[in-house]
């Protein structure tokens, strides 16, 4: 089987002009990547005779208007790509942020005490790796981003070089500005998909990334994120040379997990009690079941780079494993994988399953402090 390869794009000069050399580069690979997710989110909405896509426009609007209150930068580089691509800008954003705005179509109530929708096996695996547990003292984080099989089509590395603000790379899909990355600070970003009720209109977890990956630390980070109209549930995982911290965040609370010594695993479910009243989907079995395996290889030895390799690419526990092939029929798959050392502005990402990509190491023009 051909390994997977990673595309990169290099985007120079003001938020327009990124938007731009994104729209001319990818033209209609934006406009597939659309049809690709919507015909998702059919599938999600029949099995859950929930509303259909017309609904999700008008969720995706309401998410649009509050991200351009938000964010300019964010609304000027997307409104660039898409007027490049010759595709509506509301299409790409509600494909882009799919999992907050069907959440916002289907969770949006207070939510039944003993009634959750139909649970689905979606979902990403994060590895924070303190000093103390790592083989060489750098803080070392990473994660797989599992979605849908079809988004493994999309997978892209954009590389960043702002005329005002920070270099960065990151590792998405067309359309979305930022699923995980690094920027020249040596601030690292990623996340988890959690479901809660209470979702509303506001910004998606997409941009709530990019913002982050603006940030030059992880206290800025941290109060951009707790401080934005968030509009679904989400963890959002920040790495420096000094620490980490995740944030479990539902639309209306932040919980921040520390790792107090120990590597921080998370997967697909609430940790915080008060979080997990609000499920609205019950944890999964493959949830709960990457979830001890991270816990049990990160518990037992010092990691580095290779070592948060190898766990990504487990299939210790078959169609529950950590890393997720399409033929496994779980609706899901993993995506694509990355890996970053904050210390030496070190990136490693790779297209599709961590054993099936080809790791390709993601050089920045700044010098590592």
């Amino acid at each position: 089987m051909p390994r997977y390869e990673l595309e990169t794009l290099e985007l120079r000069g003001t938020p327009a002009e990124m938007g731009r050399q994104q729209g001319q580069h990818f033209g209609r690979k934006l406009h597939d990547f659309v049809e690709m997710r919507l015909a998702a989110a059919r599938d999600y909405l029949g099995d859950r005779k929930g509303p259909q896509v017309d609904a999700l426009f008008e969720c995706g609007r309401r998410c649009y208007e509050a991200l351009r209150a938000w964010d300019a930068a964010a609304i000027a580089e997307h409104e660039a790509m898409c007027g490049a691509a010759g595709v509506d800008a509301i299409a790409v954003h509600t494909a882009a942020n799919m999992t907050d705005i069907r959440d916002v179509l289907l969770l949006s109530g207070a939510g039944p005490a003993t009634t959750t929708l139909p649970a689905d096996a979606e979902g990403c695996t994060a590895v924070l790796v303190p000093a103390a547990r790592s083989r060489d003292g750098a803080v070392i984080a990473g994660q797989t981003w599992d979605l849908n099989p079809g988004d493994l089509d999309y997978v892209i590395a954009l590389h960043r070089l702002p005329a005002d603000g920070l270099e960065s790379w990151t590792v998405t899909v067309t359309g979305a500005p930022t699923l995980m990355g690094m920027n020249a600070a040596g601030l690292a970003v990623g996340t988890t998909n959690i479901k809660t009720w209470r979702s509303r209109p506001g910004v998606g977890y997409v941009h709530l990334l990019q913002r982050a990956l603006r940030c030059r630390s992880r206290a800025e980070a941290q109060a951009a994120i707790t401080n934005a109209p968030r509009a679904g549930a989400h963890t959002y995982w920040l790495a420096d040379a000094e620490g980490t911290l995740e944030l479990e965040a539902t639309p209306f609370a932040v919980e921040l997990r520390h790792n107090h010594g120990e590597a921080l695993c998370r997967t697909n479910h609430c940790i915080a009690p008060s979080h997990a009243l609000l499920e609205g989907e019950a944890p999964t079995p493959s949830s709960l079941a990457r979830l001890a395996r991270a816990r049990h290889v990160t518990g037992t030895s010092h990691l580095d780079v290779e070592r948060l390799q190898a766990l990504f690419a487990d299939r210790s526990d078959g169609v529950h494993s950590i890393n997720r092939y399409p033929e496994d029929q779980q609706g899901t798959a993993t995506d694509a994988v990355m890996i970053a050392v904050p210390e030496r502005l070190e990136l490693h990402g790779c297209r599709g399953p961590a054993d099936r990509g080809i790791w390709r190491r993601l050089p920045f023009v700044t010098v590592a402090r």
